[in-house]
């Protein structure tokens, strides 16, 4: 395969997995989509390019929770010669391996607070606030057509707390598949499976005794292990070389460690989120 080739399927892998959920939930977020590249340049013809898309999602008040809120939709791919911002809600990543099937780099992520205005006997446990978390991830794409259909891609997160609530570790697996490439229109499925360190648990997940007096919510302190399973489907529709349209509806199934946790019992094990933007490429 040609590097020309390589770079436009590249960018059209990287368009359909261009957008996010802008979610506190970490099991909520998810990327939505754009289509084809821009006045027929291949990718890197210019030292400058974005891709833009805002809009509106539903996700869960909190991880584990039956009632949800609305939510800014939010993202960002900006590539500078050959460096790849790429923003996913509360998500930002940092591509630096240029043209490439594979891709890595550093990751910065920022999980939201969890007070008093949500819903439900968790708003009686301990307040808890922001975090930030730091790591990398690794992705590799392969197969599919010339124009991307059928291609799988791969990738592995990796986060540890570095500021505010969280001090634990955190780990996401994901799988991709370029469903439909026709036309102005695109279908991507995905899956993913989440795991989380005691300490990272037990921060999201479990239940003081002093909490557990306050609420009435069962006393539960998880170890290390399985958060939550998810799917999702992405569609986006190319209006014209630079306007698009996108939406994405994703599910979520709390298992292993979270599972067990009084405040999913109390709430929901299965979490919904559905999103729709519009999306600005240059």
């Amino acid at each position: 395969m040609g590097v020309r080739s390589l770079q436009l399927r590249r960018l059209t892998a990287r368009s359909m997995m261009a957008a996010g959920l802008a979610s506190a939930v970490p099991a909520a977020a998810a990327d939505l989509a754009g289509g084809e590249p821009a006045v027929g340049a291949a990718a890197n013809d210019r030292v400058f390019s974005a891709f833009i898309a805002l809009g509106g999602a539903i996700v869960p008040e909190y991880a584990g929770s039956s009632h949800y809120k609305a939510a800014p939709l939010g993202v960002a791919n900006v590539t500078w010669r050959g460096f790849e911002l790429q923003v996913r809600g509360p998500e930002a990543r940092l591509d630096v391996l240029g043209d490439s099937a594979w891709e890595a780099g550093p990751v910065l992520k920022y999980r939201g607070d969890r007070d008093d205005d949500v819903k439900g006997p968790v708003r009686r446990l301990e307040k808890l606030d922001s975090a930030l978390d730091a790591g990398g991830f690794i992705g590799y794409r392969f197969g599919g057509d010339a124009g991307g259909q059928g291609e799988i891609g791969l990738r592995l997160t990796a986060l540890h707390g570095m500021a505010g609530e969280n001090d634990g570790f955190s780990a996401k697996a994901g799988v991709s598949y370029a469903a439909l490439r026709w036309g102005p229109l695109r279908a991507d499925l995905d899956a993913d499976l989440s795991y989380g360190s005691a300490s990272f648990n037990r921060t999201y997940f479990g239940v003081t005794a002093a909490g557990a007096a306050r609420s009435g919510l069962r006393r539960y302190r998880p170890d290390a292990g399985l958060t939550d399973v998810g799917a999702g489907l992405t569609l986006a529709y190319q209006i014209d070389e630079r306007w698009g349209v996108i939406g994405r509806a994703s599910v979520t199934r709390y298992v292993g460690e979270a599972a067990d946790s009084s405040i999913v019992k109390k709430g929901s094990a299965t979490a919904g989120a559905l999103g729709i933007g519009v999306s600005y490429r240059y």
